[in-house]
């Protein structure tokens, strides 16, 4: 059977460094669905509209081009704040689904990481993890990774960003951010990238034991 890992959890847990690691472990593609959402805000932007547009967002959606998930743009700050607008759109995640659906019907199986992969996109997935961590330490994470990407931005900042995504990604009528019952979540607050990597490769052994 296809190994089909999906992966949710709110901002800077740690899933998207996870799930390429376990991509590559596996050998399997690996999709970062939150760039999806990203380059459905970056092509309103581009074309001079309102992310608020809800209209000309489904649409973008609809016309995705998997050649803009290479955009450098895709990767600032202020596209994350940006797809966190797009993605409470219904009609945008309605419009994503399939192709996310589509990638994920690899024969070899996929690793996919996103809000809601386990609960909508991928339900039947042999395996589901829910990675998280508390939100100072999801703030200390995402300020490393822009200083070192020379972006400037206070921690007060991109905690109050971290904070807003996930209220709204928690209280959206779509498809909102929450552990799927059969997921197991793993905190790596306390966690660096290889011990974060370890606990997820044991949880996907145990998980596939099971299911033998």
């Amino acid at each position: 059977m296809p190994l089909v890992i999906a992966i949710d959890g709110p901002a800077a847990s740690g899933k998207g460094t996870l799930a390429k690691r376990l991509a590559d472990h596996y050998g399997l593609p690996h999709l970062d669905t939150g760039l999806l959402y990203r380059a459905v805000a970056l092509a309103l932007i581009d074309a001079g509209l309102s992310l608020d547009d809800a209209a000309a967002a489904a649409r973008a959606a609809q016309a995705l081009d998997a050649g803009r998930l290479d955009d450098p743009r895709l990767r600032e700050r202020a596209m994350g704040e940006a797809a966190s607008r797009v993605s409470s759109v219904p009609e945008v995640r309605a419009g994503l689904l399939a192709w996310q659906r589509r990638f994920a019907a690899d024969p070899q199986g996929a690793v996919l990481d996103g809000r809601d992969i386990g609960t909508v996109v991928c339900p039947e997935a042999a395996v589901k993890l829910f990675i998280t961590a508390s939100s100072e330490e999801r703030a200390r994470r995402r300020h490393r990774e822009l200083a070192g990407r020379g972006e400037a931005a206070t921690f007060a900042a991109i905690l109050a960003d971290i904070e807003a995504r996930d209220a709204r990604d928690a209280s959206r009528s779509a498809a909102p951010l929450r552990m799927a019952e059969d997921a197991v979540r793993l905190d790596t607050t306390e966690l660096d990238a290889d011990a974060a990597f370890d606990e997820a490769r044991g949880i996907v052994e145990r998980t596939r034991g099971d299911a033998v």
